[in-house]
């Protein structure tokens, strides 16, 4: 079909092109004809659950969400899960599409993403035994390890008309406007229940075989089908590996997916195993694309256009997909909540201008898990997109900056976006704070990307940055600012009243960190919180800091997906035969011995975040780093550490001592009691407060100060 076809001119008389070809990425640019419709790239914007879906009164908020997206040139837009019925509710009340009134609601978003020329699907999910309320049903009456009720197993008739609300939800969808349903039928949600014989112990039509149990989702595809016509899209998100005992192998997945076919599909969607899962599958720590090898032996068995998914945020990655014929589409999720704009950036080789995801979670899955609002750590704006608006300055003003962290460096892109006159100052020779320390953990490489974002940020909006300038207050009084921005962080604590402290064998994890300093073949790290997991990660790996780490063409090596997978005990054929693509893992060999030690009882981790905690612990346990909680420290000596446990005093023979035991305030440069300064001085991040301080909070701070200003 000709490339002009797809370059029609859209029916609200928008301007923007439906495709056009793209010489950077040629294959994620190319439209995609599905017969009665074409989509204008291979980019989708994956299913996320915002917390906007659930209330009605939410959705202008969730329609001006989505359209920035659209906006910003993704091809097809899969909506967060919206349950068919109050069985299928993941939470009290949660969003449901069964009523007409509905309709109307749902009629703001689809006209917000069709005015920009994508196209968007409702994901219809049913929750299964993941349900966190008193109403949940599943195949067998088998509870779930991440939901405190146990299910009622579902009789024949239930499921009758639970296929059956299935269809209507569709059918509103339709008119609604959408263009077509993705049916949710991985990561260990209902359809997924049925399909597995782990949570199916059923001895009638929907249990036993393959295909009794794949039945439930073939009916659920044939009757949306039936309701819908032949020209709507129908996705099926698929697990493709499920990384559970009792899981399907490759085999079971192809001849499940060959009768989604037959039952009508349009697409086929790839889930990576189940939420219960012990292998990390959305951290950032999982090698880029790791998974899309199972994709691709899926794509070669079946005649169905597939979505390639999981942990691809960068174009080189979603183009290197495409172009070795491993998927045909490419879904990314959280990396459009870093980046509105990522496929615009794409498309005008602007891939340098990327807000890349870093795979964190902190503020988007974990903020799901705990029922908060959901944003991004590294773009602050998503998700307020219509409560916020980041509009040019009545009045341009001179904003000085001081400190070149994720805190000030957020205030200051954001400020000078606005029209702003911003110079930063900083006392280190390169910028990052904190992050410089983050991202030598191994695992977190990504890291680097949010300040190669903000350097050339900087260097796109012409913000001046002196490095090596440790600024004081005369040299404030003489800057003449509007607007001065203390961002200068934070300190390790040191444990000053500790006997022994200043011994060569103590050091700081900034030391540590950094490269200054160099730990022995025995350490104790003292404090377990989200600093203290990350340097006994960083001993048991081996230091892997270069001295041109601060270079801005420094690049981590990250782990291998081989490596990866024979860590964590995932089967690396593509073809695996193994119950859920499960194996032996191979044992870590930590290259010291690691004592993770804190004051306060109860087990150590219990600040670390909801979706990332667990892979952190279970790096620990597989490391051999050893444990200790309720730990009163005496003194340190030559020959080690001196701690009380159970009232006995202990001595733990380690080479080095590492602080993590928290951080103050670096903010001598704001006004004192008395003063009269010229300008108005704000302090952000570790600055103001260094409790509980995090990158989500800094970066958070930094951009609400400037939309303000």
């Amino acid at each position: 079909m000709p490339l002009a076809f797809f370059k029609k001119k859209l029916t609200n008389n928008s301007s923007i092109a439906i495709s056009e070809e793209n010489s950077h990425y040629p294959h994620l640019f190319e439209p995609l004809d599905l017969g009665f419709t074409q989509l204008k790239n291979r980019i989708i914007m994956g299913s996320m659950h915002t917390g906007l879906e659930d209330r009605f009164y939410h959705y202008g908020r969730l329609a001006a969400y989505f359209e920035a997206r659209a906006k910003g040139g993704v091809g097809l837009i899969i909506t967060g899960g919206i349950s068919p019925n109050r069985e299928g509710w993941l939470t009290p009340l949660a969003g449901t599409m069964n009523r007409l009134a509905d309709v109307v609601h749902h009629r703001r978003i689809t006209h917000a993403v069709h005015k920009h020329g994508a196209k968007i699907l409702l994901q219809i999910l049913h929750a299964g035994r993941y349900g966190y309320h008193p109403f949940v049903v599943a195949p067998s009456a088998i509870k779930s390890p991440i939901s405190p009720f146990k299910p009622r197993q579902m009789s024949q008739k239930n499921i009758a008309a639970t296929i059956a609300d299935f269809a209507h939800t569709a059918t509103l969808a339709k008119k609604a406007g959408y263009d077509g349903v993705e049916i949710m039928g991985s990561e260990g949600y209902l359809i997924n229940q049925f399909l597995s014989s782990c949570t199916n112990q059923r001895n009638d039509k929907y249990g036993g075989t393959l295909e009794n149990r794949g039945r439930f989702a073939v009916e659920i595809v044939r009757a949306i089908r039936q309701a819908v016509g032949e020209q709507f899209i129908i996705s099926f998100r698929l697990p493709v590996i499920e990384l559970v005992e009792q899981g399907l192998v490759m085999a079971e997945v192809i001849e499940f997916a060959k009768s989604l076919e037959s039952a009508g599909i349009t697409l086929l969607n790839t889930g990576i195993g189940w939420h219960e899962s012990r292998i990390p599958t959305i951290v950032s720590s999982v090698p880029r694309a790791a998974f899309v090898r199972y994709t691709e032996a899926l794509k070669a068995a079946v005649n169905t256009p597939i979505i390639a998914a999981n942990r691809i945020n960068m174009p080189k990655v979603a183009e290197e997909i495409l172009a070795s014929n491993q998927a045909d589409l490419v879904q990314m999720a959280r990396p459009f909540l870093a980046d509105s704009e990522w496929v615009n950036k794409a498309r005008n080789n602007q891939e340098n201008l990327i807000n890349t995801c870093i795979g964190c979670n902190q503020a988007c899955l974990d903020h799901t898990f705990n029922n908060e609002q959901v944003s991004c750590l590294v773009n602050p704006l998503a998700c307020f997109e219509s409560q916020i608006a980041l509009k040019p300055a009545k009045k341009p003003k001179k904003i000085v900056i001081i400190g070149a962290g994720v805190a000030g460096l957020s205030a200051a892109v954001t400020a000078a976006t606005r029209g702003h006159q911003v110079v930063i100052y900083e006392a280190k020779p390169f910028i990052g704070g904190q992050f410089n320390l983050a991202k030598v953990i191994p695992g977190k490489e990504e890291f680097f990307e949010t300040i190669r974002y903000f350097r050339e940020q900087i260097k796109r909006l012409g913000i001046t940055v002196e490095l090596n300038t440790k600024v004081d207050r005369a040299m404030l009084a003489n800057m003449q600012a509007d607007h001065v921005i203390i961002a200068t962080g934070v300190v390790p604590r040191q444990l000053t009243t500790l006997a022994g402290v200043n011994l060569p064998k103590v050091v700081s994890y900034s030391e540590l960190l950094s490269g200054e300093k160099v730990a022995g073949e025995r350490v104790a790290v003292l404090g377990a919180g989200g600093i203290g997991f990350d340097v006994a990660e960083f001993l048991v790996h081996g230091e892997s800091v270069a001295a041109d780490v601060n270079d801005e063409h420094y690049q981590a090596v990250a782990q291998t997906a081989e490596s990866f997978f024979a860590q964590w005990g995932v089967q690396p054929d593509a073809h695996y035969n193994h119950e859920g693509g499960l194996t032996a893992a191979t044992a870590i060999k930590p290259c010291r011995q690691v004592y993770l030690l804190q004051r306060s009882a109860g087990k150590l981790g219990k600040s670390l975040g909801k979706t990332t905690g667990w892979v952190h612990k279970a790096v620990m346990k597989q490391a051999g780093v050893i444990q200790i909680s309720e730990a009163e420290y005496e003194k340190i000596t030559d020959e080690g550490l001196w701690v009380r446990l159970d009232g006995v005093s202990q001595l733990i023979r380690v080479d080095t001592v590492v602080l993590c035991v928290g951080q103050e305030s670096v903010n001598e440069l704001m006004p004192k009691l008395g003063d009269t300064p010229k300008a108005d001085y704000h302090a952000i991040g570790g600055a103001r407060l260094s409790d509980g301080l995090d990158a989500k909070r800094a970066i958070r701070e930094g951009f609400e100060l400037a939309v303000r200003l």
